[in-house]
């Protein structure tokens, strides 16, 4: 179908090549998306992992909730009990909201008496907790001293690190999901009365300050949709209006909650992800409702700058643990890639809400890729363990967890996995978007009439989708624009970021009741406009090859090595499936043949990824080898890390140069490393820093920490008998600036053990404490079962060591 111009009845809005131009927006989204309750997934795929977190999930996580105290400080709150208050953060009481609203979506399509009358519980302890003018924020109504330096000693005092209104914004979603599932307002009721609170506090005559964490932008967007309430949409605004300006000369936060400049002059993602992609997507709800291009304008420019520098290839973004933040642009490291799990859902949700404003198919791309990679990568097939950050790198130091003291992510997976059908579909003017692809049945609404579509599929193992389309006036006429994935057209993401190795062997091909149908690309669609009749079949199919993928040269981590792709699905390799459990120094040419076959009894049923690499190692001599002929298996990225902690890699060197190679046995790297405080592994991985800065290998660090007294260790009778005598060290100091909060120690020395005592060596040369280079230091012999590196950490700063070697 040829590309066509046509006007649009919503606002001031141009469609050009099916891409609508904001010009001005009033009213609401263009492009309507089709509730998940209207689309009952019926698959293999996703409908098991919907269930899991319905009958796991939710409960693991309102269990957690009650183990940790966050249900109980609202008892203490709202006077059901007495106690201490609870935990280590100020906004716990989000994991609550949260998993409420989780399982308000999953009531929804799955009726629960037990489960209803415990939110009516909850929500009863909930309202007790609400102070009586509407204020709810259980760390301050129950003095909790511990974490007062957080909010400080009146309300609003430190909005930048309090949460008081990160707080209220999860409440609102939970209430609005709650009365929608229930038809109950007991939760709406407190959220509304909450929010009033609010707009009678913030505005222009009254506090003229942004949170420090968005997230209330979209809630109240949430409750003005449920109310009608103008007061809530317009508060949304203002706390966006007021970021990046001085208004009675307060101080601004600063890059890390995007409160450097106002929104609308910002062109590049900076700071905390969760925080920025809470705040794109609420500046894509008000802008849709306030007819605001400004912001329109600027989201599309950040969003170009994500996915042209700084989106992880499994559709993660927040390349720094330090802030949790955006790196610089390409700045994208693998063993230590953030890509925290919350992110990848506010990467969703902004993505989504970018498709329902323009209706262009790039914005689904991105979100499909982060859906299949980088977010369900975030929770266990079983549902009860959670990553927080998802590398794309390991040697074996990363493991899911059951739940985090700082628990955002478990909770915010339970309300996403239930509502994944609501992004498969969408509406517009006498028009049908098939955005994702799942078994399913959906009633979709037009103007005059419902359609159904039922889509049967094995996606995303096979390509192949049957669409039958059901209109309930058959005759009339409407088109359905049919998603040609990215990946189907040669195009990894939208941008020059990542690119495929060599072109496609085949066409995606779509039939209409079997005939094939010659198609045009319209903004990623294949689009169908015709007089549909009851029981019309489309069939697409989407060849699945095997792809190697390359990133943009600025990307370092990923120079010289590829990535493998099947579908929207990106791989990677793990140590069960390679021999010797060495991943990281495999190699896998251009030219190596590869393979893939479905595997029913492996991690739930997975399409697994076969092929040949060669081995690099270097010998006692220093001489590089290279071994060819081992067999290997990948797996899909999500699936890794259920079968034992090991190496794991996404991107695998395509040349010698580019693979780690794994080193001769030295004293160091078979000595047993321990610390004072981190995770010692790293110090005797025997990596070679390019710099000390670099974290592609392993590494310890003290952080948290600050101005201590710190110590690694290395325990040499796990592999020796006896004492072993050393006379040399050399360490590569860790200085992360600009990026971490590490910086060379105030000083250092070297201690031996002699019978249970620690003693410092003697004739010692200088202390090295230079960066970007091996600090080696030499001493008088010894004859020791271990040794120990006593660090002083500078005033206000941490440390950390990227190498330490024993002679």
């Amino acid at each position: 179908m040829k590309a066509m111009l046509a006007a649009a009845a919503c606002g001031f809005l141009i469609v050009i090549g099916g891409v609508l131009q904001a010009e001005e927006i009033s009213g609401d989204y263009p492009f309507r998306p089709v509730p998940f309750t209207a689309v009952r997934a019926a698959d293999g795929f996703w409908l098991p992992r919907m269930e899991t977190n319905r009958v796991v999930s939710i409960p693991h996580a309102f269990d957690k909730c009650e183990e940790t105290g966050r249900i109980d400080n609202f008892k203490i709150a709202g006077g059901l009990m007495e106690g201490r208050h609870r935990g280590d953060f100020p906004f716990d009481d989000t994991d609550a909201y949260k998993v409420i609203e989780g399982a308000s979506y999953a009531l929804m399509v799955h009726p629960d008496p037990e489960r209803e009358q415990y939110l009516d519980a909850l929500i009863g302890v909930i309202a007790a907790a609400q102070e009586e003018d509407g204020y709810l924020y259980t760390s301050r109504t129950n003095r909790a001293e511990h974490l007062r330096n957080w909010f400080g000693e009146e309300r609003w005092e430190k909005l930048g690190s309090s949460h008081e209104l990160y707080n209220s914004g999860h409440l609102f979603e939970a209430a609005v999901a709650h009365t929608r599932a229930t038809g109950k307002r007991g939760l709406l009721e407190v959220a509304i009365k909450n929010a009033d609170m609010l707009v009678r506090t913030f505005g222009p005559d009254g506090v003229q300050r942004p949170p420090g964490h968005q997230v209330v932008e979209m809630g109240l967007v949430q409750l003005y949709r449920e109310t009608g309430e103008r007061a809530y949409l317009d508060l949304a605004r203002f706390f966006l209006d007021m970021r990046g300006r001085r208004r009675g000369g307060r101080q601004l936060y600063g890059t890390y909650s995007q409160d450097h400049r106002p929104v609308v002059e910002q062109e590049e993602a900076v700071g905390h992800a969760v925080r920025a992609a809470y705040m794109y997507a609420g500046m894509a709800d008000v802008a849709a409702l306030t007819g605001d291009v400004a912001y329109i304008r600027a989201i599309d420019r950040i969003w170009d700058n994500v996915v042209g520098k700084k989106l992880y290839v499994t559709g993660g973004i927040g390349a720094r643990g330090a802030g949790e933040a955006f790196g610089e642009n390409y700045e994208l490291p693998n063993m230590t890639a953030y890509a925290e799990t919350c992110a990848a859902i506010g990467n969703v949700y902004w993505n989504h809400r970018l498709f329902l404003l323009h209706g262009d198919a790039r914005y689904i791309d991105v979100l499909e890729r982060t859906l299949y990679n980088g977010l369900i990568s975030g929770v266990s097939l079983d549902g009860q363990r959670f990553f927080y950050p998802n590398p794309l790198e390991s040697q074996g130091q990363h493991r899911r967890s059951p739940w985090f003291g700082c628990a955002c992510c478990p909770g915010n997976v339970t309300r996403f996995m239930a509502s994944v059908p609501g992004y498969a579909y969408a509406t517009g003017d006498q028009a049908i978007y098939v955005n994702l692809y799942l078994a399913s049945e959906a009633e979709l609404e037009l103007a005059e009439q419902t359609v159904r579509v039922v889509q049967d599929t094995r996606y995303p193992w096979d390509g192949r989708i049957r669409m039958t389309v059901e209109p309930e006036q058959t005759g009339t006429p409407f088109g359905l624009h049919v998603r040609i994935p990215g990946w189907a057209r040669d195009e990894p993401v939208p941008s020059d970021l990542y690119r495929y190795l060599d072109a496609g062997e085949a066409e995606p091909e779509l039939r209409l009741n079997d005939a094939l149908v010659d198609w045009d690309l319209q903004a990623g669609y294949a689009v169908i406009h015709r007089n549909w009749q009851a029981g019309d079949v489309v069939e697409l199919n989407l060849p699945m090859p095997v792809r190697r993928v390359v990133a943009h040269a600025a990307v370092e981590d990923a120079a010289g090595k590829v990535a493998l792709e099947r579908g929207p699905l990106v791989y990677c390799i793990e140590w069960p499936d390679v021999p010797e459990g060495q991943v990281l120094n495999l190699v896998v040419p251009d030219t190596a043949v590869l393979a893939s076959e479905f595997q029913s009894d492996l991690l739930g049923g997975i399409q697994l990824l076969r092929g040949e690499a060669d081995a690099v190692s270097v010998d006692e001599s220093g001489s590089r080898v290279v071994e060819s002929g081992r067999s290997w298996l990948a797996i899909p990225y999500y699936a890794w890390a259920h079968r034992g902690r090991g190496e794991m890699a996404v991107w695998l060197a395509r040349t010698p140069e580019a693979a780690r190679a794994r080193q001769a046995p030295t004293l160091a790297s078979q000595a047993q490393p321990s610390a004072s405080f981190g995770d010692p592994r790293g110090l005797n991985d025997q990596s070679e820093p390019r710099r000390s800065s670099d974290k592609s290998g392993g590494f310890q660090h003290f952080w948290p920490r600050r101005g201590t007294l710190e110590w690694v260790q290395y325990d040499f009778g796990n592999r020796f008998q006896d004492p072993l005598e050393v006379s040399a060290v050399e360490v590569y100091w860790l200085d992360d600036t600009g990026s971490g909060e590490c910086r060379i120690p105030a000083r250092w020395r070297i201690l031996y053990r002699e019978q249970d005592q620690w003693k410092p060596v003697t004739g010692a040369s200088e202390y090295g404490l230079e960066k970007d280079r091996f600090n080696r230091t030499t001493f008088d012999p010894v004859l020791t079962d271990a040794l120990r590196l006593e660090v002083q950490l500078p005033a206000n700063y941490s440390a950390g060591i990227l190498e330490w070697k024993v002679e």
